[in-house]
């Protein structure tokens, strides 16, 4: 039996159309393949390898964790100095007020605690999210998701949920003081790019306080230098009460994270005490990894750089008749064209000429793009060239 036969037997699938792509290797921009062949990655493992495949520095740190220790107790109990050392970077680099980190697997599971935290610390029931969301697919993040379509076969759902309209400042006055948490992605990804205005962020951020309702920022996919800044919500200059965090944090690795304050945090303590636990959240091996992309992002990126790259891209994409718009923000590109149909032509296309571009869950007529934020100018300009000629070859 062949590999990609043992493949769709023996794992779970989330689609009947896998890449399915037999890997040997990664590093930098590139996958290799088992049959000799390479692919820019100009997704980054959708949005998670934002400093590259296998960044040395991320390699060095995982390999000196695995020779110290790994896992040896729940979290929270012993004091280790990984994740310690990843609490305290991470907290350097964000304002003083987001200055206490509970780690955990994965995206989804942080904006879990975070739905929870809201709860505990406010004392309330409801829960006030935006169409077009996603948050993730678990129950409770799948609650606060807008996609509709994904959801129907898994109810009921979270109760006491409120959605409402992305960059409608008028909607805002439907978060009242019954409302213990907003959460909104800072800027929206799986819609297809959608980039809040500066007054809905501004507005939103004082009706939270007018409400004494907490504000959630879910930067899972917007955060970690993928739209030009270390957070997507450095660009507006407002402060959220939680931020959550997963993917690209890693280097690779899989991790998530809420950081809020310690005030705030200590509420999971008591009432109930272990009020939210993991067994693996902040794995020495993976805040290792974790805390060595941080020292790449801090010390290894040039944020001008990924805006002047970003723009140079999407100037060469757009350049193609058949874009019918394009939405960017630092390295998170969204490119609409006529059709869902007309899109998946172009993904199929790039991947035969070694270009793994995406889609969106819920916005089947664009493309997505969301290399490495440490590309070249010149492989920029490569897969530039590559995207034009698929569209073009892929032309009716």
């Amino acid at each position: 039996m062949e590999i990609s036969e043992r493949f769709l037997q023996r794992q779970g699938q989330t689609s009947p159309f896998p890449f399915l792509l037999e890997i040997e290797r990664a590093e930098g921009l590139y996958i290799y393949t088992t049959d000799g062949n390479s692919y820019m990655d100009m997704i980054a493992g959708v949005a998670v390898n934002n400093i590259g495949h296998n960044h040395p520095r991320v390699v060095q740190a995982i390999h000196e964790q695995t020779d110290r220790h790994l896992h040896v107790m729940v979290y929270g109990e012993f004091v280790q100095r990984s994740p310690l050392n990843f609490a305290e970077k991470l907290t350097s680099l964000l304002p003083e007020s987001l200055n206490c980190v509970y780690p955990v697997n994965s995206g989804t599971e942080a904006n879990e605690a975070a739905l929870k935290l809201v709860k505990r610390v406010t004392g309330r029931t409801e829960l006030v999210s935006f169409r077009g969301s996603y948050h993730g697919s678990t129950h409770g993040s799948m609650s606060v998701s807008g996609n509709e379509a994904k959801k129907e076969a898994f109810r009921p759902l979270l109760p006491d949920v409120r959605f409402l309209g992305f960059n409608a400042i008028d909607d805002l006055n439907q978060i009242t003081d019954k409302t213990a948490g907003v959460i909104i992605e800072t800027v929206q990804g799986d819609a297809g790019v959608r980039v809040p205005d500066l007054n809905f962020l501004q507005s939103l951020r004082k009706r939270c306080d007018e409400t004494g309702a907490l504000l959630i920022f879910d930067e899972i996919q917007c955060g970690m230098g993928r739209t030009g800044k270390r957070f997507a919500f450095e660009h507006f200059g407002i402060i959220p009460d939680i931020l959550t965090l997963g993917k690209a944090l890693g280097g690779g690795m899989p991790i998530g994270a809420l950081v809020a304050s310690q005030k705030h945090l200590q509420q999971f303590t008591h009432n109930p005490m272990l009020g939210h636990i993991t067994t693996f959240g902040g794995h020495p091996v993976v805040c290792a990894a974790a805390e060595a992309c941080l020292h790449v992002m801090q010390h290894e990126i040039d944020f001008k750089e990924v805006e002047r790259l970003g723009a140079l891209l999407e100037n060469r994409v757009s350049k193609s008749s058949e874009i019918m718009e394009t939405r960017r923000m630092g390295m998170m590109f969204a490119f609409d064209m006529e059709s869902p149909e007309r899109v998946e032509k172009v993904v199929k296309k790039c991947l035969e000429k070694g270009l793994i571009a995406f889609w969106f869950l819920s916005h089947p007529y664009s493309f997505r793009l969301s290399p490495p934020i440490n590309i070249s100018q010149e492989e920029i300009e490569k897969a530039g060239a590559i995207i034009l000629e698929a569209i073009e070859e892929t032309a009716v």
